[in-house]
């Protein structure tokens, strides 16, 4: 098996979700433990809340900061461990552990996977990246709209030190952050079908970052032109895979 550890972001006051994920978790075959999840900035984080406004229309709520600084913390420690890989799991969820083991029996990095999600919260548009990957059935899909949720993902040292590097300012939550493929350049790939479900408990991060309130004029800017952004690199990709495909039906490969 390749080198990993698996971190689970959890508040240290969540008794009774830790104890739900104990159980779950119990012979999963792999090393993890809780992450004491964060309700503040870390070190080295700056928050700047006219920019989350112009980018989100409205300010970061303290449960999106607490969250941001969670997951950026998590790749400090593992880039700390030496492990070449990790999983990030929310305490929320139930796992595929199987799963997720014929996963991480592979270097992913080898295998050009960067980032690899195991849910997101959003259907979009999709294609598939790698068919039948580790089992039959299991696909790798790239995705190329919002996809949301930091939920269950995998990440590799070059992608955890990229986003590390990228994202010090913070203006978005950071779901929002990592599925910005096309501003960072790491691919924005996820598992199909799931390799985990989140469970109906109350987000401690709350509902309010998906109220409609009415954008600044900045934010609303900003957003057409990640529209664009994430338009033209899908097209972009459809456009590379057709003509991959036509050359092979004319016997090039």
């Amino acid at each position: 098996m390749a080198d990993i550890t698996v971190y689970v972001i959890s508040m240290n006051s969540s008794i009774e979700r830790r104890r739900r994920f104990s159980h779950h978790a119990e012979g999963c075959g792999l090393n993890w433990h809780f992450f004491d999840a964060h309700t503040q900035l870390a070190e080295g984080l700056v928050y700047l809340e006219q920019r989350a406004i112009d980018n989100h229309g409205r300010p970061l709520t303290a449960g999106e900061l607490g969250c941001y600084s969670s997951h950026y913390s998590v790749w400090k420690q593992f880039l700390e461990s030496g492990c070449e890989q990790c999983v990030v799991l929310e305490d929320d969820v139930i796992v595929d552990w199987a799963g997720v083991r014929l996963l991480v029996n592979n270097n992913l990095a080898d295998r050009g996977i960067e980032y690899l999600r195991l849910y997101h919260k959003r259907p979009g548009r999709m294609q598939t990246y790698a068919a039948d990957f580790s089992r039959r059935s299991l696909h790798i899909v790239q995705l190329f709209d919002k996809a949301y949720g930091t939920q269950g993902y995998i990440i590799t040292r070059s992608s955890a030190a990229r986003f590390l590097a990228s994202f010090k300012d913070v203006v978005r939550p950071i779901d929002d952050q990592m599925d910005r493929y096309f501003a960072h350049g790491i691919r924005n790939l996820s598992m199909y079908p799931f390799l985990l479900v989140e469970e109906s408990v109350s987000s401690e991060i709350g509902a309010s970052r998906f109220e409609k309130d009415k954008a600044p004029s900045k934010s609303m800017r900003q957003a057409r032109l990640d529209r664009r952004s994430r338009n033209y690199a899908y097209l972009r990709s459809v456009g590379h895979l057709f003509v991959q495909k036509a050359l092979r039906r004319i016997g090039f490969s």
